[in-house]
């Protein structure tokens, strides 16, 4: 069984959370709800009702009347409980998402491409489906909220097979793969310090939000998941193109990209295998009616790896429930709230209580003025690997003044990240170039802007705009050429094979400057073909 259920009769540990979450204790609030208004009205989607609710109202002196019972604040639904005891709780999340499933059918030949695609790798099937049992409860109780079709849950299959820190070639992220300006304009923030296209909740809402706003646009699902993959833009002139044309403007008319046209169809895919995987000689693991994690607050800055120790987890197990964070910490004016496992969120309740000490060994700190790395490296009391590493600095590059940058606490520099800059933070580059000296050329007979160019290794450009000559430009003996050059261009111009003045036409002449190659385009949103193994 892929996803692990707590004990229906509650260690004292797991009591503590509940008490801990009810009441504010170890100075940790009750997080607001998550749920964002809804962005399609409940009456456009003919969704059927939801399966019996796995959690049930119970005020918090049922909790301490009932200590035998597995009740459970739900953290991301402050005025719900969860009976564990409850036989609601143990049903299987895959048939409450089969009720919900209320998208028009497709049956084309992509449709069988892709079931045979999937059928042919059970375990590829078996690694996607483990990890999504960590987030489809959540993503299915957020579409029911919405009236959306449950379908959409499966839509991290296709886009990422669940993987929650995804990259795609076109910079796409997250286990919904987020472009960053289709993030931005859904308020995932991307700076040095995280990324919320990879933030469980954050990009599930952002996602949802998408979806309904384009299902609104275009009247139909089919097309809605067209635009998600190729663009509102783009699906938006198909259909116009095929109005002025007197065609239909269906999903199934318009022209797209392969890659598109495949897009919906492996989507329905998948669903055909959850409707009855047997067909497919494939098995689906039992997931739990209940939620996998719990959200708890944190009100200071802490280390990754010393908030993976006290959640009792490995740091890699840690990081599939908080993939979002770039650096080493976890910002508390950033990530208000960290995901863990029911038994991991009770184990991190109690050991953050009894936890002495300092809880982030790393800061922000703010450049000053445009510095080599080493001598920020110098100020800031670390080695100059250790700056490059952490704040991802390339080689022969400056630091620009007002860059942010993740430095070790000291007694002067101890405090948490504000908010201002675990929102705004960036880190700006320059290259690390000699500084440019001015140097006077005494022109030679026959000496043009090319042969004192190519003298001094520079552009014929260059020379042209420092003189304000055209870069055909012929100079008098004598003349004072003026040039702008690094210590090595001016320590040894370059010597010219014969005497300038007996140089011919033809040898003065600049060489043709090569055409430059056509910029490649920009890759898909999306690969292509068939889904990546991951």
């Amino acid at each position: 069984m892929i996803l692990k259920t707590p004990n229906a009769r509650l260690q004292p540990l797991i009591l503590a959370l509940c008490a801990a979450l009810l009441s504010g204790c170890a100075g940790m609030q009750p997080p607001p709800s998550e749920v964002p208004a809804p962005v399609v009205e409940a009456a456009a989607v003919a969704a059927p009702a939801p399966a019996p609710a796995v959690v049930v109202p119970a005020p918090a002196a049922e909790v301490a009347a009932k200590p035998d019972t597995a009740l459970l604040q739900d953290t991301l639904n402050p005025e719900r409980k969860i009976d564990l005891d409850a036989p609601a709780a143990h049903a299987d999340l895959w048939s409450r998402m089969r009720a919900g499933f209320a998208m028009p059918e497709l049956d084309n030949d992509g449709v069988r491409r892709a079931e045979a695609w999937y059928g042919s790798r059970p375990d590829y099937v078996g690694r996607m489906t483990e990890r999504g049992s960590r987030y489809l409860f959540h993503i299915i109780e957020e579409l029911e909220k919405r009236g959306m079709p449950t379908e959409l849950a499966l839509l991290p299959f296709v886009e990422s097979a669940f993987v929650t820190d995804a990259k795609s070639s076109a910079k796409a992220v997250g286990m919904w793969q987020f472009m960053p300006a289709t993030g931005r304009d859904f308020s995932l923030k991307q700076n040095i310090f995280r990324d919320d296209r990879r933030d469980v909740l954050a990009s599930t809402r952002a996602a949802l939000d998408y979806l309904g706003r384009l299902y609104k646009q275009f009247g139909d699902w089919h097309l809605a998941l067209a635009a998600y993959n190729w663009g509102q833009g783009n699906v938006a002139k198909a259909i116009a193109r095929n109005e002025r044309l007197g065609l239909p403007t269906d999903y199934g008319s318009i022209k797209m990209p392969d890659e598109t046209r495949y897009y919906i169809p492996k989507l329905q895919a998948v669903k055909n295998i959850v409707l009855d995987p047997a067909r497919f000689s494939l098995n689906l693991p039992p997931v739990a009616n209940h939620p996998y994690f719990l959200s708890v607050n944190i009100e200071r800055d802490i280390d990754v790896e010393l908030a993976a120790r006290l959640a009792e987890m490995e740091i890699d197990d840690f990081k599939l429930f908080n993939p979002q964070m770039n650096k080493p910490v976890v910002l508390a004016n950033a990530t208000a709230q960290l995901l863990l496992p029911y038994d991991n969120a009770g184990r991190f309740v109690t050991n953050l209580a009894a936890h002495r000490g300092q809880l982030a060994s790393w800061t922000a700190w703010v450049v000053p003025r445009t510095m080599k790395p080493a001598d920020a490296a110098k100020q800031v009391g670390m080695s100059e690997a250790q700056l490059r590493e952490i704040n991802k600095i390339p080689p022969k590059m400056l630091v620009k003044g007002g860059s942010t940058l993740l430095v070790p606490r000291t007694a002067k520099r101890n405090q948490d990240v504000s908010e201002h800059l675990a929102d705004n933070a960036s880190m700006n580059l320059a290259p690390d170039v000699p500084p440019l000296r001015r140097v006077t050329h005494k022109a030679g007979k026959g000496e043009s802007v090319a042969t004192v160019a190519a003298r001094y290794k520079v552009s014929r450009s260059q020379v042209a705009q420092w003189n304000k000559v055209s870069s055909k430009a012929s100079f008098k003996p004598g003349q004072a050429v003026v040039l702008f050059l690094n210590p090595a261009q001016a320590g040894t111009p370059q010597r010219l094979a014969s005497n300038t003045s007996r140089t011919s036409k033809s040898a003065q002449k600049p060489a043709r400057t090569p055409a430059k190659a056509a910029p490649a385009r920009l890759a898909s949103a999306k690969p292509a073909g068939q889904p990546q193994l991951r």
